[in-house]
C-alpha cells in the first residue's frame, strides 16, 4: 500500500529550508530509496506554516528511509530552521483520484 508522510512545520526562513532541501536532493541523486514524490506546500492563511508531503511505495520503505543517518541529519538541520518542532503524520494512501 502506498504511504504518505506529512511534515507540518513553521519557519520564518523558508528560503533556507528550500536551499537545504535542494542540497539534500542533489546529494541523494542516484542513491536507492527515498520518496517517489515530494510536495512542498505553503499555507496561505498562516504565512510561516509549511507542509511537506513525501510519497513512498510502502510504509516499510518510508521507515527504512527515515532511519538512514543522512535523512536524520537533514531532519535535524531542518528542525533548527523551524520556529516550532515539526509534526509528523504517517498515512496509508487509501484512494487516489486524479483528473
Amino acid at each position: 500500500m502506498e504511504f504518505i508522510q506529512i511534515i507540518d512545520y513553521e519557519t520564518t526562513q523558508p528560503e533556507a529550508v528550500q536551499a537545504l532541501g535542494e542540497r539534500f536532493r542533489k546529494e541523494q541523486e542516484g542513491v536507492p530509496g527515498g520518496p517517489s514524490r515530494v510536495m512542498w506546500l505553503h499555507d496561505r492563511d498562516n504565512p510561516d506554516r509549511y507542509v511537506t508531503l513525501l510519497e513512498f511505495p510502502s510504509y516499510e520503505e518510508a521507515m527504512a528511509n527515515s532511519g538512514r543517518p543522512e535523512v536524520q541529519e537533514f531532519a535535524a538541520r531542518m528542525t533548527e530552521l523551524c520556529s516550532r518542532e515539526p509534526v509528523f503524520s504517517n498515512c496509508d494512501l487509501r484512494e487516489r483520484m486524479e483528473r
